[in-house]
């Protein structure tokens, strides 16, 4: 292999969306009567917004009507968009940005492969959208990770076999879905968590100028 290309996941690896999610999903929780804590919102990461859903009900216990969840799941968006539509450059977690110019440096393209179906927005509000070269969101995707889906639409975008993809994730749903893809994976986060990654990362600021370089060579 001489050629690779890149796949992130955004919330975890570009940007910590995930305290928004927290707070909007926690004031539904509140309305609904039950408390919803910082360790249950780890328990909807790397989840769709229906999944996510489903799961905060389960821990409230409570059983609602199909119709009165689809005004939940738009609720919790609207909620959830009033903060990201306040996001700055000054969000873009440690050491992403310099992390894309080292790709554009050696002709290495990336794309974005997200459950959410806000990631353009939050591109475009810290100002990476036009770094990438697609975007793969919640609303490309039938599957949720760890379905690969997501990741083998990005492969198609970067016109390269899975096998030429390495994938950045810090969800072991993300990782699960990188292996699925039969793509290599990074984790980015706690290595316990995801040691089922082939190489695994604290943050971005971690990984050595010389990585890409090597992973060519190995493949």
């Amino acid at each position: 292999m001489n050629k690779i290309g890149v796949i992130f996941d955004l919330d975890g690896v570009i940007v910590d969306t995930a305290k928004y999610h927290y707070l909007a999903w926690k004031e539904l929780a509140d309305d609904l009567g039950f408390e919803f804590t910082e360790k249950h919102n780890e328990l909807l990461k790397g989840v769709s917004r229906v999944r996510s859903l489903e799961i905060l009900l389960g821990i409230g216990n409570i059983s609602i009507s199909e119709e009165k969840k689809q005004e939940y799941l738009v609720s919790k968006n609207e909620e959830y968009l009033g903060y990201i539509t306040k996001m700055g450059a000054n969000e873009i977690l440690p050491g992403a940005s310099e992390l894309l110019d080292a790709l554009d440096n050696v002709g290495i393209k990336y794309v974005l492969g997200s459950a959410s179906k806000n990631a353009p927005l939050i591109l475009k509000q810290i100002g990476l959208y036009d770094r990438f070269a697609g975007i793969v969101d919640g609303n490309s995707v039938s599957k949720a990770k760890p379905d690969p889906e997501v990741f083998l639409i990005g492969a198609e975008k970067l016109n390269l076999t899975p096998k030429q993809c390495v994938v950045f994730e810090d969800a072991i749903a993300g990782i699960e879905a990188a292996k699925n893809a039969n793509m290599i994976s990074v984790g980015i986060g706690d290595e316990n968590t995801l040691k089922e990654a082939d190489y695994n990362f604290n943050n971005l600021t971690e990984v050595p100028s010389d990585f890409f370089e090597k992973l060519v060579t190995l493949n």
